[in-house]
């Protein structure tokens, strides 16, 4: 890893200008990596939260700033394919940490967020994998990049109903016609009628189940789609 010192001022400036963040050692792809996260998401939320109680409209709930199980077991599951070389989306990807996970691994990662906060920390935990790393903004169903690619990776991504139909044009927008989509969850309910939603949709729906050894009674699946 990188010493403090080999951080790009502009990114380390930028990050601590707008965000209240430290440095957290993570296993990612069976090594220790330094992820870039917010000092207090708990306090985030809770801002967000009144936020909102108080009317304001456009307020996002800061999920992204903490790292989930979700992406934990994704991570895992990577390790069942060859990634070398490989070009892999992450959509919503939060700290970054699949994303990450891939591109230590070998492969070609675009780590995206529909919203710009998590990404001044992504460009900063992704740094020392610069040459296998760009981080961007991509909203689901809004924005388009200029490539599709052959798996597209997603934790934590299917919580909320209404964006269901937005991430599947995503899927459809960047999914190569011969690729895969895995989308993790710690088995929500909520993943579950996401499961039976996209089961209907023209995509072929296998399940995985990757246990952690924090929590093994509380596995992590692993939703793999392919279009059909």
């Amino acid at each position: 890893m990188d010493s403090a010192s080999d951080y790009p001022e502009s990114l380390l400036a930028t990050a601590s200008r707008l965000l209240d963040w430290k440095w957290e050692s993570t296993p990612i792809a069976d090594r220790t990596w330094q992820l870039a996260v917010a000092a207090d998401p708990d306090a985030m939320l809770i801002e967000a939260c009144e936020r909102q109680d108080a009317g304001e409209t456009g307020v996002i709930d800061p999920f992204w700033a903490a790292t989930w199980r979700a992406a934990r077991g994704l991570d895992r599951f990577l390790d069942t394919l060859s990634l070398e070389n490989q070009s892999v989306l992450e959509v919503g990807c939060g700290t970054g940490h699949a994303g990450i996970a891939a591109a230590i691994r070998g492969a070609k990662v675009t780590l995206t967020d529909g919203v710009e906060d998590p990404l001044h920390l992504v460009r900063l935990s992704s740094h020392p994998i610069a040459g296998r790393c760009r981080v961007l903004r991509l909203r689901f169903g809004l924005d388009r990049l200029d490539q599709t690619f052959p798996v597209i990776l997603g934790s934590d991504v299917t919580y909320l109903r209404q964006l269901w139909p937005q991430l599947e044009q995503c899927l459809f927008d960047h999914l190569q016609s011969d690729g895969v989509a895995l989308l993790s969850d710690p088995y929500r309910i909520i993943a579950n009628e996401f499961r039976d939603w996209i089961g209907k949709r023209p995509w072929e729906y296998t399940e995985h189940q990757i246990q952690l050894e924090d929590d093994p009674q509380h596995p992590i699946r692993v939703m793999e789609l392919r279009p059909r």
